[in-house]
């Protein structure tokens, strides 16, 4: 079960309050975004009227990015290519120790989505956490990268998986797409490529969440 103080974190992400005490870049950046764009619920008929809104994001984001030294002209060195889907292209960093994804939040009507993912995965996936890297343009258009520790395991079976959301209040709604009703939250996707397991435990690499 999702433990107490967690629980509170999450109601404040999903209300659109400020994440106090925490000083990392993806919750910098998502309050940041709250402050000067506010927040609202994933409305999915409404992805394209908030097209506008994604692309100031996209000079405000560019914009504070190299002020606050999280502009890059190029990925760490040493990155090697792994593969791609429809979200990220993925890379291993140089020690082996952790992926690089480079992401466009195309699922995201909004930056501020896109951000608001980030934080839900880490606080309900603590094992496989993002962190924020920086970001880069490519092709006119902006990317974040994002690091995560790189997992050696097998692919999940989709019964684990089921259980395992199950046990944290996520229930399937169609395919491998769950939700949870305590907290209005939308979690897609969960088939066995997204998630590993490792001695039992799973890990949760690949994660797409709406606050619905």
């Amino acid at each position: 079960m999702i433990p107490d103080d967690i629980r509170e974190q999450l109601q404040n992400i999903i209300k659109g309050e400020l994440q106090k005490g925490s000083t990392d870049s993806c919750t910098t950046i998502r309050n940041v975004l709250c402050k000067s764009f506010g927040t609202s619920p994933t409305v999915k008929s409404e992805f394209e009227s908030k097209a506008i809104i994604k692309e100031e994001q996209v000079g405000f984001l560019k914009s504070y990015a190299q002020k606050e030294n999280l502009w890059l002209r190029s990925l760490p060195p040493g990155s090697q290519y792994l593969t791609e889907g429809g979200e990220s292209k993925v890379f291993l960093s140089e020690d082996a120790r952790s992926v690089i994804k480079v992401n466009d939040a195309g699922y995201y009507a909004t930056w501020t989505e896109y951000f608001n993912s980030l934080l839900l995965h880490n606080l309900i996936f603590d094992n496989t956490a993002y962190s924020l890297l920086g970001f880069v343009e490519a092709d006119e258009k902006l990317f974040a990268v994002i690091q995560q520790p790189f997992v050696e395991g097998d692919q999940a079976s989709l019964d684990h998986i089921e259980g395992f959301l199950n046990f944290n209040g996520f229930e399937k709604t169609r395919r491998q797409d769950y939700y949870n009703r305590e907290f209005g939250l939308a979690l897609e996707d969960m088939h066995d490529e997204n998630v590993l397991a490792k001695s039992e435990v799973l890990f949760f690499i690949d994660t797409v969440f709406y606050i619905m």
